[in-house]
């Protein structure tokens, strides 16, 4: 027999009942019935109930494990009684009586709870993260995980796409975060950079007459924590693809998307079709470029209705230039309780408050009320009312000024609003193409930057640049699921003479592009196809399958929310002999 088991702890059923087993785990829990000990043996695989009774010679040795302790036992498979069997377990109808057993490892007092799912103080969590990881939930998580890769690789090598490795030292490259730099003890006071994404390297892969790449890649950013991003890396299915536009970039990746979420989401509905809504549409209808279509609410424009109005402050405001009024339509929202609440939701994002209009029962049939029904009148309410295609039992909130200032806040409160009247969908993954991003925005002081990637084609080529750079569109796309960004990419900009252009544009001349980008420039300059690609976030795909609200709970080894890894103690202090090798030293943060 193996030195530790002859099967896992997931194996044994009625077919194995007589034989002599050796199985090893974990103890996950212990019953003491009085003369008979009961133990819960757990592997990677599942759990097996163990029994002991005094009249076996490892009684004693029995009485003596705890919780965690790693053992291995011998004994015999025997059916449990009909009235005992345990149908949520796939070994439920066995337990194996023990005749030996041998401890492989002792736990000392846990830190924290394994068995079941207490809610334990994530720091805690983090510091002993090994214990962490063989609870069910989170031990499932990181199955499901390896099971997505091998999908997702599985599917792309089905299309014909190649894997390549691309390097993890590298040059700096403006991807929109901070690198993390990595200083060369070869070449004092240089630095390389750890790559955000293999942007460059991918697209030198097309130059190089390759057709079809993609890597499950590491990407690292410096960036702050969200729920929803790792603050230090993150892997990505990266892919590029030559000769291609965006409708075969699309055809590429839809089918591995969708056939991963079919395959992984648990039974639940997966949206065939991925439509496609322009970056202006998304911020108008939505307020975000990563819209939740599970919530049907869309916003519309209503600002000839308060133009000129009773109602000053919008009617005042709209009188600048460049503004207007929006309405987040709420069907079942028409009571005053619910308004309020909006209005508290609006104080809390920093506003004074959210206008609203209800409608209800009247004497002559619906009737809208709120104190903007009475500031703008009943002719035009009910011109709202129309427009939104509302009716009595409804609501609409209001929110004005400059597009950019308030549409973040109007795509949170219609989030709220679809969540707090049930109208958002739970049990289905709702894709959509974000397309037709701006090239370029500016800021307060008129300055030009790049928006989004700055190695995109504008869409017109050239000639597209000759104009107004807030007005250029790029071949950009991201694909959004259930309010996050799954997807980004482009097709890429392979034309020196328009990449020169379009980073003039932006305030980069010539010489600065080739000093930073010299190998992509120079090879663009050996007859490079067109191409484009994108690249997946695996963290976020596997956090929404696992419907889980924080990334950290789908990643093996997270940082915590300050970007530190507590069980290994990392950053840490480098040692002064590590320092003058790299020819550093570390100077004192100013206070």
């Amino acid at each position: 027999m193996h030195a530790y088991r002859s099967h896992t702890c997931a194996e044994l059923d009625r077919d194995t009942v007589g034989e002599t087993v050796r199985l090893s785990g974990w103890v996950h829990r212990v019953r003491d019935h009085g003369g008979v000990l009961f133990i819960d043996l757990r592997d990677h695989f599942g759990i097996t109930q163990v029994i002991c009774d005094s009249d076996s010679d490892a009684f004693a040795q029995m009485e003596k494990v705890r919780s965690e302790w790693c053992i291995r036992i011998d004994g015999e498979v025997k059916a449990r009684d009909e009235h005992l069997i345990n149908p949520r377990l796939p070994t439920g109808e066995i337990e194996v009586y023990v005749r030996d057993i041998e401890v492989l490892g002792r736990a000392g007092e846990l830190p924290l709870p394994v068995f079941g799912e207490p809610d334990y103080p994530e720091e805690t969590r983090l510091r002993h993260r090994y214990l962490d990881l063989r609870r069910e939930t989170l031990h499932a998580n990181m199955v499901l995980r390896s099971d997505v890769v091998r999908d997702l690789r599985e599917r792309m090598w089905g299309q014909g796409f190649n894997e390549y490795q691309t390097p993890i030292l590298t040059a700096s490259s403006p991807e929109g975060a901070r690198d993390f730099l990595v200083p060369s003890r070869l070449h004092p006071g240089k630095f390389y950079a750890l790559p955000q994404a293999p942007q460059q390297f991918k697209q030198l892969i097309m130059v190089s007459g390759f057709d079809k790449y993609f890597q499950i890649a590491p990407c690292f950013r410096d960036e702050d924590p969200r729920a929803d991003r790792s603050p230090t890396d993150f892997y990505q299915l990266d892919m590029e693809m030559s000769f291609v536009d965006q409708d075969d970039v699309f055809a590429a990746i839809e089918p591995v998307v969708r056939g991963c979420f079919e395959r992984f989401g648990g039974g639940r509905a997966v949206d065939q079709a991925f439509p496609r809504i322009s970056y202006a549409d998304a911020a108008l209808k939505y307020g975000t470029d990563k819209p939740d279509l599970r919530n049907p609410i869309e916003m519309q424009v209503v600002s000839e209705h308060f133009a000129g109005s009773g109602f000053k402050i919008f009617a005042d405001l709209l009188e600048q230039e460049g503004t207007q009024v929006r309405a987040i339509p709420a069907p079942t929202g028409g009571s005053r309780k619910f308004c309020d609440r909006m209005n508290k939701f609006a104080q809390g994002e920093g506003l004074p408050g959210m206008g609203y209009i209800f409608w209800r029962d009247g004497d002559d049939g619906v009737e809208a009320a709120g104190p903007l029904a009475k500031n703008i009148g009943p002719e035009r309410t009910e011109a709202i009312r129309r427009q939104l295609s509302l009716g009595k039992g409804d609501a609409a909130f209001f929110l004005g000024g400059k597009p950019a200032d308030f549409e973040g806040v109007a795509g949170r409160a219609r989030t709220v609003i679809g969540d707090e009247l049930g109208l958002t969908e739970t049990d289905r993954f709702a894709f959509a193409w974000i397309v037709d991003f701006p090239m370029y925005e500016a800021d307060d002081e008129g300055r030009v930057d790049f928006s989004h990637n700055p190695f995109s084609m504008p869409q017109g080529g050239a000639e597209a640049l000759d104009g107004d750079p807030l007005e250029v569109k790029g071949w950009q796309y991201d694909l959004a699921c259930n309010g996050y960004e799954l997807v980004s990419g482009a097709i890429r900009n392979h034309r020196p003479e328009i990449m020169f252009k379009a980073f003039e544009l932006a305030g980069y001349d010539e010489a600065e592009v080739r000093a930073r980008f010299g190998g992509m420039v120079n090879a663009f300059q050996y007859g490079a196809p067109p191409h484009g690609g994108c690249a997946a976030g695996i963290d976020r795909m596997v956090m929404l399958l696992a419907d889980e609200q924080n990334i950290r709970e789908v990643i093996m080894f997270p940082m915590n929310q300050q970007a530190q890894d507590l069980m290994m103690g990392a950053p840490s202090e480098p040692t002064g002999e590590q320092l003058r090798e790299l020819g550093l030293r570390v100077l004192p943060r100013e206070s």
